[in-house]
């Protein structure tokens, strides 16, 4: 069975363009349409019926392909909100693949969605020098990165200052006098894991207080490995004082282990996260956090993404969000 790819190959253009032929749209240029047509026919091409059947319910509607590392993170589900709602908005569907940090997992859905005939992409990438992105790129499918960005490659991205983020919530455990504070960290080679390490870092050094390896640990960016991370700092000899947990899942795990210890927050250990959500007033002691705009984030990247597609020759866009420290009383203040 041919592939949108495969007639893109043999016109001589991008998918993209494929694609607006088949949607009939009129920026193609006569000649470029004919190659594509041809390309067609001698394939014996079928545009697949899913796409042709979600297209059908608007004149002109686009298909956009989301990719989504974990489902289960509420602040995907807050991108997934603004995605969709900007998209229904604006003639478009979105098409969700839900990789779980998984890479395998993740090319799957891309070959799914690249056979439905999407228009373009926006994905949260699994790492920062992905192969597959970079493929579909030279394929001349619209991309827009949100949450983290890309290595050696120009491509719009919508995420967060995370590395301020950090720091703000470091510096305020530091004012309440914390100086032993430890860092339970997301999957080591995410792009959001170093920049949240190295707002850590920056606090902890502005502050003159020593960066001690042994209270930062490696979680896998889940429930399960918060609790299990947290557990190894509370049975240090000397543990930390406060936690700072780089998303909500771990925060969960966290929060779980210090409550199955009998442990009082903040008094005998503050915790703060990284992403605020919305029962986190409903905790506790009431949970401080980091927030992230979800809904913009998710909102803006869609703009993005819309524009691209409909101007593949614009200017890249980096779009760099600030959060807010939503200061509660996990943390003792």
């Amino acid at each position: 069975m041919s592939s949108l790819k495969n007639v893109a190959d043999m016109a001589g253009v991008s998918v993209a363009t494929v694609s607006r032929v088949l949607n009939s749209e009129e920026v193609v240029k006569e000649d470029t349409k004919q190659k594509v047509l041809a390309a067609i026919k001698k394939l014996n091409y079928t545009p697949n019926r899913v796409a042709q059947r979600l297209r059908s319910t608007k004149t002109n509607s686009r298909i956009i392909g989301l990719l989504i590392p974990d489902i289960q993170n509420p602040f995907y589900v807050d991108v997934i909100r603004g995605i969709e709602e900007y998209a229904y908005a604006h003639n478009s569907v979105v098409i969700i693949g839900n990789f779980s940090q998984d890479e395998k997992k993740e090319k799957l859905y891309i070959d799914i969605l690249k056979s439905e005939s999407v228009d373009g992409f926006i994905v949260a990438p699994s790492n920062e020098k992905n192969v597959y992105i970079k493929a579909l790129m030279t394929d001349g499918f619209p991309i827009v990165c949100i949450d983290r960005g890309m290595k050696d490659v120009d491509v719009d991205l919508v995420k967060v200052d995370n590395q301020q983020g950090v720091f703000n919530a470091v510096q305020h455990l530091i004012n309440l006098g914390h100086t032993r504070i430890g860092h339970v960290t997301g999957k080591p080679f995410l792009p959001t894991t170093h920049e949240r390490m190295a707002g850590y870092e920056e606090a902890m050094k502005k502050y003159e207080l020593e960066i001690d390896p042994e209270i930062i640990v490696s979680s896998n960016s889940d429930y399960e490995s918060g609790a299990e991370q947290t557990a190894r700092l509370l049975e240090l000899e000397n543990p930390p004082t406060a936690i700072f947990t780089a998303n909500n899942l771990i925060t969960l795990g966290a929060l779980d282990t210090i409550n199955r210890r009998g442990l009082r927050i903040p008094e005998d250990v503050a915790i703060v996260g990284f992403d605020d959500v919305y029962w986190a007033n409903s905790l506790n002691p009431p949970l401080t956090a980091v927030r992230q705009p979800g809904f913009e984030i998710g909102k803006r990247s869609c703009e993005l993404l819309i524009q691209r597609i409909n101007k593949p020759d614009r200017a890249v866009a980096s779009i760099i969000l600030k959060t807010e420290l939503m200061i509660r009383k996990s943390c003792g203040s």
